[in-house]
């Protein structure tokens, strides 16, 4: 076969494929406006639910439970120091504590030198920690772990409990330092 006869039989071959993909018989009506390939299956509401867990910056969404520095602590110990270090110095995974001043040479992004809202470390660790298990922790637990990293970042007392009615109050120190653009 000739470089022209492959050309043309590959056109010819991507022209079937995709009207056999396109044809009304293997797609679906969506919305009245839209038409889609009939895989997979629709989502239900429980499932998406079970997705529906973010949390806004000044709270909402947060759910029922709490935790102290010192449960924190030994959750953290136990579940994040591998990846984060003992005390959260980095390791493998991010450095979570210190950072220093963001304006100095040198400077790291860390929890206390640039997260602007103490909800968002309760979000993301809710959502993707640790990283082999997301979704596995407790409420409690990530109620712990966050004020236990507020804590290891000077910014939270240790004696702290938190729960969904302090966390929203806790002031970060980056919080001033991002400026909000309206789309």
């Amino acid at each position: 076969m000739g470089a022209k006869q492959l050309v043309k039989t590959t056109y010819l071959c991507s022209v079937f494929a995709f009207a056999a993909l396109t044809s009304s018989s293997s797609m679906a009506a969506d919305s009245g406006h839209e038409k889609i390939l009939g895989l997979g299956q629709p989502v239900t509401g429980q499932q998406l639910s079970a997705w529906d867990i973010d949390i806004a910056a000044n709270g909402v969404g947060l759910p029922a439970g709490s935790g102290s520095v010192g449960q924190g602590k030994l959750i953290f110990q136990a579940k994040c120091a591998s990846c984060h270090g003992a005390e959260g110095q980095g390791g493998p995974a991010n450095k979570l504590t210190g950072g220093g001043n963001l304006n100095t040479a040198g400077a790291v992004k860390t929890i206390g030198s640039y997260w602007p809202f103490a909800t968002t470390i309760f979000d993301y660790v809710r959502r993707a920690m640790p990283y082999g298990a997301p979704q596995s922790l407790s409420n409690d637990e990530v109620y712990a772990l966050t004020a236990y990293l507020l804590n290891a970042n000077q910014i939270v007392d240790a004696d702290t409990v938190m729960d969904a009615k302090a966390l929203p109050l806790v002031q970060m120190p980056n919080r001033a330092g991002f400026v909000r653009v309206e789309r």
